[in-house]
């Protein structure tokens, strides 16, 4: 069963699930030393990954320039080489950074950053064109967007971007972007445990997709973190930041959202799914708009990840059931 959607009002369509090119950049921190990666990878299992990701009907990818300083960008150009034009490939911009050191150095939210960054991506890409392009500051200031969103048509008129959307979690800075023709998405965090109902409420309105990251909670609705086994420090949830809900601060997942992902265990396995394909399930029930991008590290994850794809969304009986159990 081919399992699609569509990225709001711009008619690209992209498979029902996306992959998320961010843990695939390897290490790399902020200023003040604080990881902001996923821990070491290796990229030919990378390479790997993205080759059976394809083969197994994934069609969209979503990476920024920052993860890994580059990085990421670099690997998913080089998997997708000759099959560039299979797919649709986001990315992001708006943070300054070293790759040189693979640090972070602040962020710029000028429309002279944003032309410089497109060149840069396109070059690591090892592409012409991006397909969603995303604006990666999520509390930028609406008004400055409003310059970017219309340097973003200027874009797309030059044939640069097919469509673009702002990475953020508040709808008011969504709603910005949204009055730009060409806008086709906002991507937010969405999950079982942290729904976001205003937010789809404004795809609903404004005809865009929403693009879903932390689709797994960061790793807690996988089912792998029971018993609060440690993180490796070069990992971004040993030292948790303040947005980073779930886990502590080198003590590893919060006891409180685990009881809540062993209560939803069973409706989630449901029809032979594993705990990571019940939680993709419940992100396609919960709205026809979403898209969730689960990250990925290794073959295994890629399988299970796109494995979901053939069992579909939850019912809407196993919605509701959810919905009971979280007393929501």
């Amino acid at each position: 069963m081919e399992f699609t959607r569509t990225l709001g009002r711009s008619g690209i369509e992209v498979s029902a699930l996306g992959f998320g090119c961010w843990a695939i950049g390897g290490e790399w921190q902020d200023g003040a030393g604080q990881p902001l990666g996923w821990g070491k990878v290796g990229d030919e299992e990378s390479v790997r990954a993205i080759h059976r990701a394809l083969d197994l009907g994934v069609t969209f990818f979503d990476t920024a320039d920052v993860y890994g300083t580059g990085h990421s960008e670099r690997i998913l150009g080089r998997a997708l080489g000759r099959r560039r034009d299979e797919v649709v490939v986001a990315t992001k911009w708006g943070n300054l950074f070293d790759p040189d050191t693979r640090t972070t150095s602040g962020t710029d939210d000028s429309p002279e950053h944003l032309r410089r960054a497109l060149t840069a991506s396109l070059r690591r890409l090892g592409t012409d064109h991006v397909d969603l392009y995303q604006l990666h500051i999520a509390d930028a200031d609406p008004e400055r967007a409003a310059r970017l969103r219309d340097a973003c048509e200027e874009l797309v008129g030059e044939g640069l971007i097919r469509a673009y959307a702002w990475s953020t979690d508040d709808p008011a800075r969504a709603a910005v972007f949204a009055e730009g023709p060409h806008c086709a998405a906002v991507q937010h965090a969405l999950n079982v445990l942290q729904d976001a109902p205003e937010m789809l409420l404004l795809c609903e309105r404004a005809d865009l997709a929403s693009v879903n990251r932390s689709p797994l909670a960061m790793g807690l609705l996988t089912g792998k973190h029971a018993g609060r086994r440690s993180l490796e420090s070069g990992d971004i949830r040993s030292r948790p930041p303040a947005w980073l809900q779930g886990f502590g601060d080198g003590t590893g997942a919060d006891p409180a959202w685990l009881a809540r992902v062993d209560a939803l265990r069973d409706v989630l396995t449901g029809g032979g799914r594993t705990p990571t394909q019940g939680a993709l399930a419940w992100l396609w029930a919960r709205s026809p708009r979403t898209v969730p991008i689960p990250g990925f590290r290794s073959v295994a994850q890629a399988e299970e990840n796109a494995g979901a794809l053939e069992k579909g969304p939850l019912t809407a009986a196993e919605l509701a059931e959810v919905e009971r159990i979280l007393q929501r």
